[in-house]
C-alpha cells in the first residue's frame, strides 16, 4: 500500500488501514513548510514578550482561567503543566487499532497547518507511528467539547517522555525508556504545542471511525444471515422484488433488496413451496429491505460527517494567514456535538441489526412459527434442548443494545467553573457504539449458526447458490447439530469468520459481489 500522505485529504479506509494493518504515513515538504509558516505567528506573539497582547493558550492560562495573563518566562512551563494536569484518564485502556487511529488523526490536524506548532512536533508523532511507540491512553475521561482533553494528554504525555507506552503490541513500559528503543528522544513543548496535542475530537473520531466500518460490513452480515433464515423458514423473496422497492426509493432499502434477490437466486426450496397458498411471511422476513435498509442510511450519514471531521482542523486557537497578514481565532471547533449526534445514531441504527435478527431467530426455534423443523432445531428435541438457549443468549444482547442505545449527545455537563457550560458527551458516543457492534456481530453469529440448523434439516433440498455457499462455508469450521453440545465455541468460530471479511468473501465471489 502506498503511504498515507497527511495534510492532504484522508478517508476513513486510511484510517483503518493505519490503525489496524501499520501502512505508512508521510508528510510531504510542502505540508511542512505549511506548518512553519503557521508556527511563525506564534513566534512572533513570543518573541514580543510581555508586550504581546493575549492569545489564548499562548500566553494565557486554559478554560476559566483564560484571563489569566502568563509570563514570558513561564510559557514552556505552562505547555508541560498543560499536559500533565490534564492526563487523568481512567477506566480500560484503547486497545492498540484505536490508539493508532488517534495519533494518526493528531497528525493530520497539526499538519493542516492551522496549529501554530514546529514541524517536528509533527515528524514526531509520524515517528511514534513508524516505529510502533503506542502510548497508553486510558478510554474514559473526555465530555467531548474542548475536545478528547484527558485521553489526548495521555498522548502527549508519552511525547515529552512521561506515562506509559507499548513497543508494537508489547507490555506497558515508561514512555522514556520505550522512546529511547525506537531512537526518538522525548520532545520539550513550546508555546502552544501543549494545547495542540490535546484539543481536538480525535478519541471520538478514531473509535467512531473504526466502529462505523464494522458497522458497515455488519450490515452486509445481515442481509446474508438474513437470507439464511429464510431459506430455513421456506419464506418468499416475492417482497424484494424491484418493482416494490422503486415504489418507495430509499437507497438502503433497494440496496438490501438487491443484496437479498442475488443471495436467493436458484433455490430449490422456494421451488418447492411457491404454491403452499401462505400469504405473507413475518415482519423479520419480509420486511428486510425496510429495516436492514433503514440502518444503512443512518450509518451513511454518519459516514459523511466522520469523513468531514477527519480532515477537519478541531483545535483551538487557530492560524490563519492571508499573506502578511495573520489572524488568531479563538471559536469552538473543538466541540464534538457533529460526532456525538452521528455515532449515537449509529449505534441505534446497528442496534435493529440485532433486533430483527433475534426475532428470526426465534421463528426458527419455535416450532409454533416454524414449518417443518423440530422444536429448537433439537435432533431429538426434549431430551435435548438444541439451541433453545442460544436465542435467550441473543435476547439478552438485544435487551443490552437498548440500554446501551439511549443516547449521550442529550447529556451536558458544565465543567471548567461554567466556562465550558455546554458539552457534548461525544467520546460516550463512541464508546457505546464499539458495544453495540460488538453485540451485533455476536447476535448475528447466532443466527447465522441457528439458520445453519434450519438449512440441514431441509436437506435434500438445496438452497439458494448465495445460501449454499454461507452454509458450507459456516460448516467448515462448525459441524451439524448431532446432540446438545456447548455452544460458545459454535459461536466464536462464526464471529471470527464475520470478523476476518472469510464469510463475506465467500457469498460475495459466488454471487457476483454484494454491497
Amino acid at each position: 500500500m502506498l503511504p498515507v500522505r497527511l495534510g492532504r485529504e484522508i478517508t476513513l479506509q486510511d484510517l483503518e488501514d493505519v490503525a489496524r494493518r501499520g501502512r505508512a504515513v508521510v508528510v510531504d515538504d510542502e505540508v511542512r513548510a505549511g506548518v512553519e509558516r503557521s508556527r511563525a505567528a506564534i513566534d512572533r506573539i513570543v518573541a514580543a514578550g510581555d508586550a504581546a497582547p493575549r492569545v489564548y493558550g499562548v500566553n494565557t492560562g486554559f478554560g476559566a482561567l483564560s484571563e489569566t495573563r502568563i509570563s514570558a518566562s513561564d510559557i514552556r512551563a505552562l505547555q508541560r503543566n498543560l499536559v500533565r494536569s490534564h492526563a487523568t484518564g481512567i477506566g480500560t485502556d484503547l486497545a492498540v487499532p484505536f490508539v493508532r487511529g488517534i495519533m494518526l488523526l493528531r497528525a493530520q490536524v497539526l499538519a493542516l497547518g492551522h496549529s501554530g506548532v514546529r514541524a517536528a512536533l509533527l515528524d514526531l508523532l509520524v515517528a511514534m507511528l513508524d516505529r510502533g511507540v503506542h502510548p497508553r491512553i486510558p478510554g474514559k475521561g473526555s465530555v467531548g467539547a474542548s475536545g478528547d482533553l484527558a485521553p489526548l494528554a495521555h498522548l502527549a504525555l508519552v511525547m515529552i517522555g512521561e506515562g506509559e507506552a507499548r513497543l508494537g503490541d508489547g507490555p506497558l513500559r515508561p514512555a522514556r525508556e520505550v522512546l529511547g528503543e525506537a531512537g526518538i528522544a522525548p520532545f520539550v513543548l513550546e508555546a502552544k504545542e501543549g494545547l495542540a496535542l490535546i484539543n481536538g475530537t480525535q478519541l471520538m473520531a478514531s473509535l467512531g471511525t473504526l466502529a462505523v466500518l464494522d458497522a458497515e460490513r455488519l450490515a452486509t452480515i445481515a442481509d446474508v444471515a438474513g437470507a439464511m433464515s429464510l431459506e430455513a423458514l421456506k419464506g418468499s423473496s416475492r417482497p424484494f422484488d424491484p418493482r416494490l422497492q422503486a415504489a418507495r426509493p430509499h437507497p438502503g432499502q433497494r440496496t438490501v433488496a438487491a443484496n437479498l434477490r442475488a443471495l436467493l437466486a436458484e433455490s430449490e426450496i422456494a421451488e418447492s413451496h411457491r404454491h403452499c397458498g401462505k400469504v405473507q411471511d413475518a415482519y423479520s422476513l419480509r420486511c428486510m429491505p425496510q429495516v436492514h435498509g433503514a440502518t444503512r442510511d443512518a450509518l451513511a450519514w454518519a459516514r459523511g460527517v466522520l469523513e468531514r471531521e477527519i480532515n477537519s482542523v478541531t483545535d483551538n486557537p487557530s492560524v490563519f494567514l492571508d499573506g502578511d497578514e495573520t489572524d488568531i481565532i479563538s471559536g469552538g471547533n473543538f466541540h464534538g456535538q457533529p460526532l456525538a449526534l452521528a455515532l449515537d445514531l449509529a449505534a441505534i441504527a446497528s442496534a435493529e441489526l440485532a433486533n430483527i435478527s433475534e426475532r428470526r431467530v426465534e421463528q426458527l426455534v419455535n416450532p409454533a412459527l416454524s414449518t417443518g423443523l423440530t422444536p429448537f432445531l433439537a435432533a431429538s428435541s426434549g431430551l435435548e434442548s438444541g439451541l433453545m438457549i442460544a436465542q435467550v443468549a441473543s435476547a439478552s444482547l438485544v435487551s443490552e443494545n437498548k440500554v446501551l442505545c439511549h443516547p449521550a449527545s442529550v447529556d451536558s455537563i458544565p465543567s471548567s467553573a461554567g466556562k465550558e457550560d455546554h458539552v457534548s458527551m461525544g467520546s460516550v458516543s463512541a464508546r457505546k457504539l464499539l458495544e453495540v457492534v460488538d453485540n451485533v456481530r455476536y447476535a448475528l453469529a447466532i443466527e447465522i449458526m441457528t439458520a445453519a440448523c434450519g438449512l440441514d434439516q431441509r436437506a435434500p433440498l438445496s438452497p439458494s447458490k448465495g445460501v449454499r455457499l454461507a452454509h458450507a462455508k459456516v460448516r467448515e469450521r462448525v459441524p451439524p447439530l448431532a446432540g446438545d453440545r456447548p455452544l460458545y465455541g459454535d459461536i466464536a468460530a462464526i464471529v471470527e469468520l464475520i470478523s476476518s471479511g472469510e464469510l463475506a468473501r465467500a457469498v460475495a465471489e459466488g454471487t457476483g459481489g454484494l454491497a
